[in-house]
């Protein structure tokens, strides 16, 4: 118990969207302050953690400051750059460890560690120019998906080959990047599980959750997914190897494709996740407040499911439906504090739960 920190500790949070808001509030439940480092001003998770400090990545001054004000730190999405987190980590310990950010940074990375594993993985192959796409498509094959190694997220930075006809445009549009292509896989739905493992190894994972994508960002994920006792057993026992090998603190986000072969992982993200929102309303112990437990030491909560859960994510406009949303039973709003509705921007969700 003496890895727990006491009451009034102050965890620093790198970055402040939505989840480094969630992340704030769940820690102020749990006695605890947040200080978040955000280089955009006003940030979502501004408006209801303890401080904010408004300065880019490569303002050593400014990490210092923000290292020697808080005891832990964490953070709420994984491009943070390599120079900052090695001045951050020589003052305070970083939960989840540097290795989860670097195999997570780059899509190669990530997919050696998760086949080294023994786990299955989309035929993939780097690529830096025409020459290695070439010899990639001969490999993997058309349909493909071109992405950058790094960088990309709700489906930007991606290109997809119909064809080798495809190639020399979806190479432009990496701009010069690093970039991979992967195999399309035929899968008839994707789950997402929800892991967590805290300081003395423990782990705990929510049930798997279905995810439907509109144009490359999640729509919805819906609570019990599709899947067969034996699936269930299968995705959750993957997620917990995948967080011990990297000796993980923290919550982490593992996407997986369902396919009649077996599940093949589709990728990692080592930090709570969009498809995790729906624990808030279905779940005694949230992904958030699971996450805080662990980077604070503390003992894992029960995440075991109370209801059937629809997480339904509002994006762009589908803000202007949070007054009729709002008349509805059993919906519970979760708003993000974001002042301009923009085209793909995550502006909050709404949980639909019906108990079990």
């Amino acid at each position: 118990m003496s890895d727990i920190l006491p009451p009034g500790s102050v965890i620093g949070i790198l970055g402040g969207g939505q989840l480094g808001r969630m992340l704030s509030v769940a820690a102020a439940r749990l006695g605890y302050l947040t200080h978040i480092y955000e280089p955009a001003a006003n940030p979502p998770a501004g408006h209801v953690a303890d401080r904010v400090t408004t300065a880019s990545y490569e303002d050593a001054d400014s990490l210092r400051a923000f290292a020697a004000s808080v005891d832990v730190i964490t953070y709420e999405f994984e491009n943070v750059p390599t120079a900052a987190l090695d001045l951050l980590e020589a003052a305070k310990p970083i939960r989840p460890n540097r290795r989860a950010l670097a195999v997570s940074q780059d899509r190669i990375a990530e997919k050696d560690f998760l086949t080294g594993l023994g786990l299955t993985c989309a035929p993939y192959a780097a690529v830096s120019d025409m020459d290695s796409l070439q010899a990639a498509i001969a490999q993997v094959g058309t349909p493909a998906i071109l992405k950058t190694t790094r960088l990309g997220y709700d489906g930007k930075g991606q290109a997809r080959l119909r064809s080798a006809d495809d190639a020399g445009a979806a190479l432009a549009d990496m701009n010069g990047a690093p970039a991979v292509l992967e195999g399309f896989i035929s899968f008839t739905h994707e789950v997402s599980v929800i892991a967590a493992r805290g300081l003395d190894g423990a782990v705990s994972c929510y049930d798997p959750g279905e995810n439907v994508h509109k144009d490359g960002i999640l729509h919805t994920t819906t609570l019990p997914a599709n899947l067969s006792l034996a699936q269930r057993t299968d995705a959750v026992l993957l997620a917990a190897r995948i967080l011990n090998a990297l000796d993980y603190v923290g919550v982490m986000g593992v996407e997986l494709f369902v396919t009649p072969k077996g599940l093949i992982v589709n990728e990692i993200a080592p930090r709570v996740h969009n498809s995790g929102h729906w624990t808030q309303n279905g779940c005694a112990v949230d992904q958030f407040e699971q996450h805080i437990r662990a980077v604070a030491g503390w003992p894992l909560g029960d995440g075991s499911r109370h209801s059937d859960v629809v997480m339904e994510n509002l994006i762009g406009d589908d803000i202007l439906r949070v007054p009729q949303i709002a008349t509805e039973k059993h919906a519970a709003l979760h708003l993000y504090g974001k002042h301009e509705a923009r085209p793909g921007r995550k502006m909050g969700h709404v949980n639909r739960v019906t108990p079990k």
